[in-house]
């Protein structure tokens, strides 16, 4: 872990893991609300290629309610990043937002401690990806 996110390969290819990572997002009690295919958006606006690179915005919608009444300023922060990103063929990078990570952010000691519980279930879903 960097302190913002968590971090682990897997073997597959993008579109198996972006499935993977929804299903195991979904188990820990996280939807899906966006989803930005990266590697099309930037050859759609450049013109430049890079690997392909799926970015979907996960919540909790129990756990953002919490953190909304304690700190309204935490939705700039929201939601939640899972990055799928290809490194070699067959070889996925998964790049989770650490919710504590960006709580601290804000400075707010109560949002960074309610952001905890956040935290292990983003790694559940990231050891089940």
């Amino acid at each position: 872990m960097s302190g913002i996110n968590f971090k682990r390969q897997i073997s597959d290819s993008v579109d198996n893991a972006v499935e993977r990572a929804i299903k195991a997002l979904a188990a820990e009690g996280f939807g899906i609300m966006t989803r930005i295919d990266m590697h099309a958006k930037i050859k759609e606006k450049t013109g430049k290629d890079i690997v392909p690179t799926v970015i979907l915005g996960a919540c909790n919608p129990n756990l953002a309610y919490e953190a909304y009444h304690a700190n309204p300023d935490v939705a700039s922060l929201l939601p939640c990043n899972a990055v799928v990103r290809e490194i070699a063929p067959g070889t996925i990078s998964l790049e989770y937002a650490a919710p504590s990570g960006m709580m601290r952010i804000l400075g707010d000691a109560k949002l960074t401690a309610l952001a905890a519980e956040a935290d292990t279930r983003i790694r559940r879903a990231l050891d089940n990806t």
